[in-house]
């Protein structure tokens, strides 16, 4: 079993903000595989997608982004999913927009939601895909992440979601090690 979790805060205003490229990745995976997230538990919205008889986890914390290690880790206590099974997939300011980096391991990098998972559970060994959503050092960061993306920048955010779609698509049948050198 797997758990795919996207970040982002849940309600209307923050839809299609910076902040949300974990749920918009999330709202594009399910897209292409057919899955609705009709299940709410855990303090998530999530759905269930079954490949080669394995069950694939689609989960949107619902706890606002700083708290999203209580949502993570209550779903994989449900689940009984072990950490080398779970990819989260976050924003960073660190990347330019249409940048995708995956890691296996590593700190927050100041992404207070990865900071709340790694906290929940007591280890920084988490697969993940980065969603460069780049920096704007004049504008505060709060305000900046909380901003909506320019219409250039969705051009090239849709590039993006695609090709992370196609990454965790790829990771449902391969390590994450093989997703990394093909994907990064």
């Amino acid at each position: 079993m797997k758990l795919i979790a996207g970040l982002g805060n849940p309600g209307i205003e923050y839809e299609k903000t910076r902040h949300n490229a974990g749920f918009l990745l999330i709202d594009r995976l399910c897209d292409k595989l057919g899955v609705r997230l009709d299940k709410n538990k855990c303090k998530a919205q999530y759905g269930i997608y079954r490949h080669n008889g394995e069950k694939i986890i689609i989960a949107k914390p619902q706890t606002y982004m700083n708290l999203s290690g209580q949502a993570v880790s209550s779903l994989m206590r449900f689940y009984d999913v072990d950490v080398k099974d779970l990819i989260v997939v976050h924003d960073d300011l660190d990347l330019p927009v249409g940048k995708l980096r995956l890691r296996r391991q590593g700190s927050s990098g100041g992404q207070k939601g990865m900071g709340s998972i790694i906290e929940q559970l007591g280890t920084s060994q988490i697969n993940r895909i980065r969603i460069g959503i780049s920096n704007d050092k004049r504008i505060d960061t709060k305000d900046y992440v909380l901003g909506r993306f320019s219409k250039e920048d969705e051009k090239i955010l849709d590039e993006v979601l695609d090709k992370g779609a196609e990454a965790l698509i790829y990771a449902f049948d391969h390590d994450f090690d093989v997703v990394m050198s093909k994907f990064n």
